[in-house]
């Protein structure tokens, strides 16, 4: 069983424009995957967001699905649900690790992102960190995809400039 330390969450942002998420997800363990989605759904639903839910075939997929629905849908942000459990070979680090690190890179090229895939030693810490009634890490991971983009909407058409004025001087 996980130790449930304490820890601060955000209160949900709130929004004045109609928010869409895409919730992408690994369902290869279909029990705790469910278990995501509705956390996801019911953060969504209290911030007052849509949510749309599609399945890919693995963690693996799961970055490759949001960088295509991020260059070709309508979303204003992605929540990405699944799970890894440690089995016997080092498959696991590397679903781990590339499904981190393909998230991650989406998220620094300005997609808004909250990542909820579960990364765990057994079946009881998933069920653990999936549980809405628990940890809600799907949830969690909505919520975290909901504050991106908050902060998106409010730096949107802000910029930096590049350093001098164009036609000053002379």
């Amino acid at each position: 069983m996980a130790t449930h330390d304490p820890h601060t969450a955000l209160a949900l942002p709130g929004f004045d424009k109609p928010v869409k998420l895409l919730a992408v997800v690994a369902p290869f363990y279909r029990d705790i995957a469910d278990m995501l989605i509705a956390g996801a759904r019911a953060t969504a639903e209290a911030a007052g967001a849509d949510i749309e839910v599609i399945e890919v075939p693995g963690a693996l997929e799961i970055p490759t699905a949001i960088g295509m629905a991020g260059r070709m849908a309508d979303h204003d942000g992605f929540v990405a649900l699944g799970c890894v459990i440690r089995g016997e070979t080092t498959h696991y680090d590397t679903v781990c690790n590339d499904s981190s690190r393909g998230i991650t890179l989406l998220g620094l090229q300005g997609l808004c992102i909250g990542n909820g895939i579960l990364t765990v030693e057994n079946r009881d810490q998933a069920v653990v960190r999936a549980d809405p009634a628990q940890m809600d890490k799907g949830g969690g991971a909505a919520a975290a995809a909901l504050h991106l983009i908050a902060l998106s909407r409010r730096f949107a058409g802000r910029t930096n400039g590049i350093g001098f004025t164009a036609g000053q001087g002379r």
